[in-house]
């Protein structure tokens, strides 16, 4: 999907939700567990729920690919009933030396044909640029996440004045154009958010945090909003497990209306 677009589905839409896909087998509704593949009911019913109110999906690898084959096999189904108009996103954060990187590229764009996939910067250009050699997808490269152990690595400060991920922003810069990379800024950092905008006016943001983890989606706008919205706001947990009974699809939709008709009065203030 190109960034021409992804911004005319955000306008059409009056959305830039992101609903993530973290299946947990163990938060599942009970009575899916009866089905053939409970993994891919649950999901199923989510996504069918909240294809009006969101304008793209965030798979989790890692609850995929702790269940195995089956977990893989439910991937490959859910992927396949997601429509091109939506913006699907490999959260798989890799990161390795370039020919390894260059593999990872082919599974997540050729094989399972996702639209980007989420990248760690710590080894330096030649992990990152194999993932952006394909035409019409995206790298979203990890620059400041809302875990508490990123004070660890991503705020030490730097000779130079800065903090380790605002060089990491300004050094990515070098290495994509805004049609091609995305940066994670999460959203419990809004003042880090401000300042990022400034640093990449241009490029969007994945925007995790909102929701289960506290982040305001007023003031994250705030922040962060660009002349083409230029972010797209990841809500997880809060959709997903909004009910644990036979109404979980129709109480994550609820959620996910919500959150839409809130970005489509901030997108409207913002002019968009």
């Amino acid at each position: 999907m190109t960034r021409a677009e992804l911004v005319s589905q955000i306008k059409q839409k009056r959305s830039f939700l992101c609903v993530g896909l973290d299946t947990d087998l163990s938060k599942i509704p009970v009575h899916l567990l009866e089905t053939e593949d409970p993994i891919f009911e649950f999901n199923k019913a989510i996504v069918e729920a909240t294809l009006p109110y969101c304008v793209a999906y965030k798979p989790n690898f890692a609850f995929f690919e702790a269940m195995g084959e089956r977990g893989m096999k439910a991937l490959r189904k859910t992927m396949e009933l997601i429509p091109s108009t939506h913006f699907t996103i490999a959260d798989a954060k890799r990161g390795d030396i370039g020919n390894t990187s260059e593999r990872y590229a082919a599974a997540y764009f050729n094989d399972f044909n996702f639209d980007s996939v989420t990248v760690a910067p710590y080894m330096g250009s030649d992990s990152v640029k194999p993932f952006m050699k394909s035409d019409g997808k995206w790298t979203i490269l990890l620059a400041l996440t809302s875990n508490p152990g990123a004070d660890d690595f991503e705020q030490l400060p730097l000779a130079n004045g800065k903090k380790l991920y605002e060089q990491v922003v300004d050094t990515a810069k070098t290495w994509g154009t805004p049609e091609q990379l995305m940066f994670v800024v999460g959203a419990t950092r809004v003042e880090a958010l401000k300042a990022l905008r400034e640093r990449a006016p241009e490029y969007f943001f994945l925007i995790p945090g909102v929701g289960a983890q506290g982040g305001d989606l007023k003031s994250v706008a705030l922040a962060a909003m660009n002349k083409d919205c230029g972010m797209l706001v990841n809500a997880s947990r809060s959709i997903l497990y909004a009910s644990s009974g036979e109404d979980f699809a129709s109480k994550a939709a609820a959620e996910a209306r919500l959150m839409q008709e809130e970005m489509s009065v901030l997108l409207t203030q913002h002019g968009l």
